[in-house]
């Protein structure tokens, strides 16, 4: 799919980039054994160490690194056995040590891919340069009081992955189905709850322009967006601003920028730092962190199926398109749902009622999978009156509705209502023969070869019916009468 973004001097390309920060879903933090919880008072999970005290000692937190090899492994990267802590040093309030123990040059993870669906049915593979362990840092609060600001160290020292892509991104969309990819991967793993309101997922997006066949031109850092949508929208704001600039006969300077989604516009924040000004060195208080094969092949051995494999199995087992299989397993929950409808019955047709009236019905109700009124086995019944001839499609649909709202089964909501299809034939001629006596007209319009009005008596005839009749059956009866 092209993006180009048409200016005054001709078509412009974009080149896109994104470091995802997610949040480690562990007990505790990177270095030291304080909750990690989010949530609680502030300032009430921090250690001597989380707080910088002089004289505390860094110790690595092997959960987090089961948790960094584990995401490696799905993303199916270069796990490196030896990678190494450095301090990145940068003065800021909410950061006591005054420096951040990261991986900038010797990371955990190096080179890995993400398959990438896009709607138009398009599949693509967006390039990982690296994954590396990072602590966070604290929290600056300047909405509390008139006068003051406060920090709240709750955050500083949780474990982070930051997750750098290769610049292989060329559209907005791609960069949302990337970052959503990234997430689904994480959530099968149990690795980050991608949870981005809570800020335990955010991403700095790194945008540039071209024109067609040129090397890279400068590119501008868009700092900490936590939304799949705000990354998308911040895109395209960041590149129409460096198209207008370029074309102005300026240049687009390296620079860190925010974005705000009320104006839908991005902002110099600073301009960006190159590595050497953060002066990193090694951390004198961890040795090289060294991690052996064997412990790598039993956490690959113990990993789940992963969304990609899934996808597969779904296509091959029932029979399902690449994008439906794509969408279905987009969410664990989502995926085990369609699998429990799916058991025993036509997965094409399982698949269809859960993408169309399942979820139109959820949306609706602002409901989610997690908090459905309709279980799977729920869905799974009406899927079996369907089958067995017991209801029609049309009638279906209405079941469905009442399904939604009542959380009754499909069977005591036919019962009750008396939606039973109609297979009597005797029944049936007999809803055929007064539609055609009360439409002479029509009737003589068909028979004079209008052959179009077929539609019009099927549906007279269902209408007649209640809409219970056996299609079938009311095309074969009406058929034979005309």
């Amino acid at each position: 799919m092209s993006y180009i973004i048409e200016g005054a001097t001709g078509p412009w390309e974009l080149v896109i980039g994104l470091e995802v920060h997610a949040q480690i879903v562990s007990n505790a933090k990177l270095f030291s054994g304080a909750s990690a919880e989010y949530g609680a008072e502030p300032n009430s999970q921090v250690s001597f160490i989380d707080a910088g005290f002089p004289g505390m000692l860094p110790v690595i937190n092997r959960a987090c690194v089961a948790q960094a090899v584990r995401t490696g492994l799905g993303l199916q990267a270069e796990i490196n056995l030896v990678s190494r802590f450095d301090r990145k040093n940068y003065f800021y309030a909410d950061l006591p040590q005054g420096y951040q123990i990261s991986q900038f040059a010797h990371p955990i993870v190096g080179k890995g891919v993400v398959e990438i669906l896009l709607e138009s049915g398009e599949t693509r593979h967006i390039g990982v340069t690296r994954l590396h362990l990072e602590q966070d840092a604290g929290k600056s609060l300047h909405d509390q009081d008139p006068a003051l600001s406060f920090i709240d160290l709750n955050r500083a020292g949780v474990a982070l992955m930051e997750i750098v892509s290769e610049p292989d991104m060329r559209t907005p969309e791609e960069a949302g189905a990337y970052l959503r990819k990234l997430r689904t991967i994480m959530r099968y793993l149990g690795t980050c709850d991608g949870n981005m309101e809570e800020g335990s997922m955010r991403a700095d997006v790194n945008v540039s322009v071209r024109k067609a066949g040129e090397e890279f031109r400068t590119r501008c850092e868009i700092k900490n967006v936590n939304s799949v949508r705000f990354v998308m929208h911040a895109i395209e704001a960041e590149a129409q601003r460096q198209v207008a600039v370029w074309e102005s006969g300026q240049v687009v300077r390296q620079e860190t920028r925010l974005y705000d989604p009320a104006r839908g516009e991005t902002r110099s924040m600073r301009s960006k730092e190159d590595a050497h000004d953060y002066r990193y060195f090694p951390d004198p208080d961890l040795l090289p962190l060294v991690i052996d094969q064997a412990w790598v092949d039993g956490l690959f051995a113990a990993l789940p199926e992963l969304p990609d494999a899934k996808k597969a199995r779904f296509m091959s087992a029932y029979g399902l398109p690449s994008y439906d299989a794509g969408v279905l397993v987009m969410e664990q929950a989502t995926a085990d749902f369609y699998e429990a409808v799916a058991q025993g019955r036509d997965g094409k047709i399982a698949a269809n009622w859960m993408l169309g009236d399942f979820f139109a019905g959820l949306n609706r109700m602002g409901r989610s999978i997690a908090d459905s009124p309709v279980s799977a086995e729920g869905l799974g019944g009406l899927l079996d009156l369907l089958a067995d001839a017991t209801i029609n499609g049309r009638i279906a649909k209405e079941v469905m509705e009442a399904m939604m709202e009542t959380g009754e089964s499909a069977g005591a909501i036919v019962e009750a209502k008396g939606l039973r299809q109609v297979t009597d034939t005797g029944a049936i001629d007999a809803a055929v023969d007064s539609v055609l006596a009360a439409n002479p007209d029509k009737l003589a319009e068909y028979k004079a070869g209008k052959e179009k009005l077929f539609g019009f008596f099927v549906g007279q005839v269902m209408k007649a019916m209640a809409g219970k009749g056996n299609p079938a059956l009311v095309n074969d009866a009406i058929r034979k009468k005309l």
